[in-house]
């Protein structure tokens, strides 16, 4: 089956979730292709983006005045706080730990559903004299 082609970049989110949702379903029924793989895959990625410009949006504080700061930037023995770079790191590595744990599962899958193996055959010890 031939996989249908990419719409523009400009649709809008309701169009991108209606497709990641179509991917997803083509990845768990095992039909997927390369390509749409790719195209899920930019799509998981746009979400992170957008989730993460939403995040910083909302914690952002607001503009400050021309005022000097209060208190000192960081106080020594602080955590910083980790930057936005760091947190999509994170959550590129948590998709990515999900994509393993999706593949061992389905190795899991049809490991069963090919029906039991064969035990493997006992190892030939040299009988004593």
């Amino acid at each position: 089956m031939q996989s249908e082609r990419t719409p523009p970049a400009g649709r809008t989110d309701e169009q991108r979730r209606a497709r990641y949702n179509h991917l997803i379903e083509r990845l768990r029924n095992r039909q997927i292709t390369m390509e749409e793989a790719t195209e899920l895959f930019g799509l998981m990625q746009g979400f992170l983006r957008a989730s993460e410009a939403a995040r910083t949006a909302a914690v952002a504080p607001p503009p400050l005045e021309a005022k000097p700061p209060k208190r000192p930037s960081a106080a020594p023995g602080t955590v910083p706080v980790p930057a936005a770079d760091d947190l999509l790191t994170v959550g590129i590595l948590a998709m990515g730990a999900g994509a393993g744990l999706l593949a061992a599962i389905t190795k899991k899958m049809a490991e069963r559903s090919s029906g039991p193996s064969a035990p493997p055959p006992p190892a030939s010890r040299p009988r004593p004299r």
